[in-house]
């Protein structure tokens, strides 16, 4: 487990216990370990590693990073969320630069700040761009940022949440955005 995780577990199994609850006889640990499960699935957090944040969540939280986005120069922001195997989320924006070619999408964003903090496996990722308040079209991600993601998800199962408005989206995987991809096997 992750320290924010484990963290997380031990003040809940505290909790638990200060409630009464408790773990000696194989029927009372399991009753605990339901009520333990009920309070981590309220916080988006399991026992396991399993992550409980929903696509429509991970969509939203998109959104939210669009409306941070530095993007003067093409007015079109551009946001996205990366949700990691150990259920932590992470959120980038398109950041521009005058020069353009020193711009930086979306969705490298996350990933390259997932990755300083160590992360290495991801299962999802949500965009959502566009001008204007309510974009009205999907924003797929650019050729550098699927060979990007290609280095660090597995093409076959990681998913790709493509916000078309609020209510609407496109799922693919990978390796539909990106097929014949670059990876380490080419340079065997």
């Amino acid at each position: 487990h992750s320290p924010e995780r484990e963290a997380a577990y031990l003040l809940v199994h505290g909790i638990c216990h200060l409630m009464g609850y408790d773990h000696i006889e194989e029927e009372d640990k399991m009753i605990m370990r339901a009520m333990e499960e009920k309070i981590l699935q309220s916080v988006g957090m399991t026992r396991d590693e399993v992550s409980l944040v929903s696509d429509e969540t991970l969509l939203t939280l998109a959104r939210t990073a669009r409306e941070r986005s530095y993007s003067p120069y093409s007015s079109y922001a551009v946001g996205a969320a990366l949700l990691s195997r150990s259920g932590r989320v992470y959120l980038g924006c398109n950041i521009e630069n005058a020069s353009f070619g020193l711009t930086n999408c979306a969705e490298r964003t996350a990933l390259f700040k997932a990755v300083s903090e160590g992360e290495r496996n991801f299962t999802a990722i949500a965009i959502a761009g566009g001008s204007g308040e309510s974009p009205d079209s999907i924003c797929p991600p650019c050729g550098v940022c699927r060979q990007v993601m290609a280095e660090f998800c597995n093409p076959k199962t990681f998913k790709v949440f493509l916000a078309k408005s609020e209510d609407e989206y496109t799922s693919l995987t990978l390796a539909e955005l990106l097929p014949y991809g670059f990876d380490m096997e080419n340079l065997n």
